[in-house]
């Protein structure tokens, strides 16, 4: 994959920062950190509101004062990143994923690989055309993903609409689901920046527990809640 210099900064800051604390606590706390925050801007429960602005300020608060400058700072770097994948790649990517495995915390910890965005390209667009005349029929089409991961196979997805012309931020509105809440950051965090529509739900798909749910804003302020019923 091309390097993506905004990418690549943020994986500099974290190495920067994994000096003291890990790289593996600096990712985590980076994308919890960045939910949280964006899920918070949208949140009306105000119990949810102060549950998360409360583990916000806990993680914040691990670090120095010169540290914390640097998560809005990748935040906004990640939004860069984002965009230079859909101006160079012409598609939205998963920027986080490839970040995780250049970090090597695939390796070092849980032995967790993401697929390659090449290989979720492809299954999207087989799974798009099996599905694509839904669309004539209800305007958009749902999808639903019960091992998200980072949200590799969802941007295979909508690169495959993006390819038939279709806006998915409009015309596509996402379930996901992990039993892993780092990927369920992950996920949430490049769904919310890339656009999309969907509910992130932190669960398990076998046995159909749910712990906490992340809707995107876009989901938010195109009015899915009440399109779907969702609560």
């Amino acid at each position: 994959m091309t390097k993506n210099p905004y990418r690549e900064k943020i994986l500099k800051t974290i190495q920067q920062l994994g000096a003291a604390h890990s790289p593996w606590k600096v990712f985590t706390d980076f994308v919890e950190l960045g939910a949280l925050a964006i899920a918070n801007s949208i949140e009306q429960n105000t119990d949810i509101f102060k549950k998360r602005e409360t583990q916000y300020l806990e993680i914040h608060n691990k670090y120095k004062t010169d540290e914390q400058k640097l998560f809005p700072e990748m935040l906004a770097d990640l939004v860069e990143a984002l965009q230079y994948e859909l101006t160079w790649s012409n598609a939205p990517v998963d920027v986080l994923g490839v970040l995780f495995h250049e970090l090597e915390l695939h390796n070092k910890y849980t032995g967790q690989f993401f697929t390659p965005q090449g290989v979720c390209d492809m299954m999207g667009a087989i799974s798009f055309e099996t599905g694509k005349n839904n669309i004539t029929e209800k305007g958009y089409l749902s999808l639903c993903e019960p091992c998200c991961g980072s949200g590799a196979m969802l941007f295979g997805f909508a690169k495959a609409m993006l390819d038939s012309d279709l806006n998915y931020c409009t015309q596509l509105v996402v379930s996901a689901t992990d039993i892993d809440l780092k990927c369920v950051h992950m996920c949430y965090l490049q769904l919310s920046l890339y656009g999309i529509p969907a509910v992130v739900t932190h669960g398990n798909t076998l046995t159909l527990e749910e712990w906490s749910h992340w809707i995107t804003p876009v989901y938010f302020i195109h009015g899915w809640c009440s399109r779907q019923r969702y609560k």
